[in-house]
């Protein structure tokens, strides 16, 4: 099993709005290597869903990958702000996963923890400059960061 970092803006899509839902399509990732990670990903693979763009940002939950290989659909709809008119149904560009809801936490793991506990070179997230939406975390690290969460 693998290990993610996902990250939404909560006033886009929050865990709460995934624990209601249960299940969500990761869509609209419109980075080449967040992309790459993406299709990377197998089904059980774990993923902590980090709340960013707020006050504070940290890791809020987990969720787990339960389907990959998936063209985002967004990519095909004029509508969307995720419509890329170079993709076409026989030659997709942009690849998704759909997560499932695992677990909120009670209390989030804030960045400031986070840097405070790990080093740039552990954690992709706290590399300067990093605005990745979807990387890898390390099991070691991953279950560092588990049990952070058991200790508060």
């Amino acid at each position: 099993m693998n290990y993610w970092l996902l990250k939404s803006e909560p006033d886009v899509f929050s865990i709460d709005d995934l624990k209601k839902q249960k299940t969500t399509l990761w869509d609209g990732v419109r980075n080449y290597q967040a992309r790459n990670f993406l299709m990377a990903m197998q089904v059980g693979d774990l993923a902590f869903f980090y709340h960013s763009s707020t006050e504070p940002p940290g890791i809020v939950g987990l969720c787990r990958v339960l389907e990959t290989h998936i063209a985002d659909p967004s990519q095909f709809d004029p509508q969307s702000p995720y419509f890329d008119p170079k993709s076409s149904e026989d030659k997709p560009r942009w690849w998704t996963v759909r997560v499932g809801f695992v677990e909120k936490y009670k209390q989030m793991i804030t960045l400031e923890v986070l840097r405070a506990k790990f080093s740039p070179d552990e954690l992709v997230l706290l590399r300067r400059g990093n605005r990745l939406s979807v990387m890898p975390i390390a099991s070691g690290v991953a279950d560092r960061i588990i049990a952070l969460k058991a200790s508060r």
